[in-house]
């Protein structure tokens, strides 16, 4: 998996130019990195949360610090998403990680980010914190 996580990252210094471009290394490397990945479910509902044991459920707010400031679902630790792989050592993978935005756009990049480092137990929270509010 480091192999991914190195392109991964490389990705992001792709100018748009490169990466319009045909025979591109950075979308190539994707592609394989999708043939490869196993299926399952990236999302998890906020009524199917609610029906399981809070200890066994750690929440990262992947928003900024502002927004997480301003309302948060309790117990929830805040790793902007752009910063989740700089404090993937925080991480635990013996439980359920749920990860969570407004929407659930930016928690889905942290997820993608830290299935690509090896981790099976995230989650993205479906609809994001505004739907938990729901």
């Amino acid at each position: 998996m480091q192999k991914w996580l190195l392109i991964f990252v490389s990705l992001t210094f792709i100018t748009p130019s490169f990466a319009n471009e045909d025979n591109n290394p950075g979308v190539d490397a994707m592609q394989e990195y999708f043939e490869f990945a196993e299926y399952r479910g990236g999302t998890i509902f906020a009524d199917h949360l609610k029906k399981l044991d809070p200890k066994s459920i750690l929440f990262i707010d992947t928003r900024n610090a502002t927004q997480y400031e301003t309302d948060h679902i309790t117990g929830a630790i805040n790793i902007e998403w752009r910063q989740i792989l700089n404090h993937k050592n925080e991480i635990p993978k013996d439980r359920t990680v749920v990860l969570y935005c407004d929407t659930g756009l930016l928690s889905s990049k942290a997820h993608f980010a830290l299935s690509i480092a090896g981790f099976e137990n995230t989650r993205v929270l479906y609809g994001g914190y505004l739907q938990w509010e729901k």
